[in-house]
């Protein structure tokens, strides 16, 4: 069970990290629908004597069910953290509970295909929902449409605008879901609905708005035809003009890759790990920024199934994560916290540059995840270097005396630098969440501050690109901190990530990695 959680923990590492749960503030607090509660017209919660049903689709089946319980319960990083493999021997079970019969087990090909259509249509739902509204009978069909049937036409859509399926054999398949799962006629709206958007793709005559008018109708219309909240454009809008407005969306609608960080800690070198590869051939390529890592479009299903995650081999980190380390530039015999540890990807980096010398303290307030953090650091041969502390940030730093050479706040943040990993983010995230966030970071820097020893350093990051998350939050931190200064970060990062006032930046549609941001503070001797 460990191993199982470890490897969960290490696949959600950097992509979590944005998540306030487990960083000390809830944000939403609205009451989430539970999948598993009985729901009219779609859902049996008897299903001991289910049979299988051989005649559906397993893929659009179980897809239908996980974006259920994504929208419904909000659970989109459990539910796809294993790249397709969601909830393992009780898949069918959800399926069963949900839909009220059972499908055939689900084959290598139905799991990437869940994982596409899963992750695909929860990126693309603004812009397949205004397509669904626009080709029903009228307004009211879409507004009433029941969660199960409007998952489904999803899936449909998806299917045929941007999977580029067969559109009428898509057509028979969806519909004869929605009979089984759900009712004759649901299965008739379903034929009428996908038929017309056959027509419109048929005739290039999809319903969608135009680029035109003032700013804000443009955003409205940039909004669906890319996918993400209007408030979202409207910002990147103002920050970066439309022109790479538009490119950090089609960036985070993009099929997202994925880096592999051989386990140094456990001797494992990356030429190690490359050979691991070649053998399961999976595609890869060195990473160019950082020694111990390679990058990899696909194949992760692969990976996880030789067990090179489970044996401890090698993490799953973005390439921007490892940087943010490289600003911190752990060396043998340092003593360092990381004050937001969990779920612990950080941590783990630094304690195996640390060669067996030092010590990082990963301090979090989430006790169950911190456990997970201490069996997978002895998993990955680092729990030698390695002390976990339960406590929340702000308390601590009050009650200890503890000082140490370096301080690594990877602070809570609004995640919009991974909305390419986290398709679901966009859509949680909402414009009042920046106002707490800012005001959290505050309160979390002044109390990291306050373990730094003199002459040591501070580090801020976020995997954020907003710029009111990062710079600003510098600024308004040096100014209540004046034995604090920037010490530019161009010595630990190659040039390219280096902004003008000294700071480490990752852009995705620059660099092709995670959106990320830190800064390298030194507090006066």
């Amino acid at each position: 069970m460990a191993h199982v959680l470890s490897l969960r923990v290490l696949l959600s590492a950097e992509t979590n990290r944005s998540s306030i749960s487990s960083k000390s503030l809830k944000l939403d607090k609205r009451t989430k629908t539970s999948i598993s509660a009985p729901r009219k017209g779609n859902l049996n919660p008897s299903h001991k004597t289910q049979k299988v049903n051989l005649e559906i689709s397993p893929h659009r089946a179980v897809s239908a069910v996980r974006l259920m319980r994504i929208e419904m319960g909000g659970a989109f990083a459990d539910l796809l953290n294993e790249q397709g493999k969601g909830s393992g021997a009780n898949e069918m079970g959800y399926v069963g509970r949900t839909l009220g019969f059972r499908t055939r087990d689900l084959e290598d090909r139905d799991l990437r295909l869940v994982t596409d259509i899963v992750g695909g249509t929860i990126r693309w739902k603004r812009y397949l929902d205004h397509l669904i509204s626009s080709l029903c009978h009228d307004a009211n069909t879409f507004t009433r449409m029941e969660p199960l049937l409007l998952q489904i036409l999803r899936i449909g859509f998806y299917e045929i605008i941007k999977l580029d399926m067969p559109p009428y054999a898509v057509v028979d398949e969806n519909v004869r879901l929605a009979k089984v799962a759900l009712r004759h006629g649901a299965g008739n709206m379903v034929n009428a609905i996908l038929r017309k958007l056959v027509l419109h793709m048929e005739n290039s005559s999809l319903p969608l708005p135009k680029l035109e008018g003032d700013d804000r109708t443009q955003a409205r219309a940039l909004a669906t035809l890319h996918s993400h909240p209007v408030w979202m454009v409207r910002r990147w809008t103002k920050h970066l003009g439309q022109e790479e407005a538009i490119r950090l969306m089609m960036w985070n609608n993009s099929d997202p890759s994925f880096s592999l960080r051989a386990n140094s800690g456990k001797g494992v070198s990356r030429a190690d790990l490359v050979t691991k590869l070649d053998v399961l051939k999976v595609p890869h390529e060195p990473s160019f920024y950082l020694n111990d890592f390679v990058r990899m479009k696909t194949g992760l299903q692969m990976v996880i199934q030789a067990g090179l995650l489970k044996e401890g081999l090698c993490s799953v980190q973005d390439e921007s994560a490892g940087l943010v380390v490289s600003v911190v530039d752990p060396q043998q015999g340092e003593s360092i916290v990381d004050c937001c540890a969990a779920p612990g990807g950080k941590t783990l980096y630094m304690a195996s540059l640390l060669s067996g010398q030092g010590m990082v303290h990963a301090v979090d307030i989430n006790e169950g995840r911190l456990r997970i953090l201490k069996e997978t650091a002895k998993l990955h041969q680092v729990d030698g270097v390695i002390t976990t502390i339960h406590a929340d940030i702000r308390t601590f730093s009050d009650n200890n005396t503890m000082k140490c050479d370096k301080v690594l706040l990877d602070a809570p943040c609004s995640g919009l630098g991974v909305l390419s990993k986290r398709a679901d983010l966009r859509w949680n995230r909402k414009l009042e969440d920046m106002e707490q966030l800012k005001n959290l970071q505050d309160e979390l820097l002044d109390a990291a501050s306050l373990l730094v020893k003199p002459g040591g350093v501070l580090v801020y990051s976020t995997c954020s690109i907003d710029p009111e998350e990062n710079e600003e939050r510098i600024v308004a931190f040096l100014l209540r901190h004046p034995d604090f200064c920037i010490d530019p970060i161009g010595r630990y990062v190659p040039p390219d990530f280096v902004t003008e006032h000294g700071f480490y930046f990752s852009n995705p549609v620059k660099h092709f990695l995670d959106g990320a941001f830190a800064a390298r503070l030194s507090r006066a001797i």
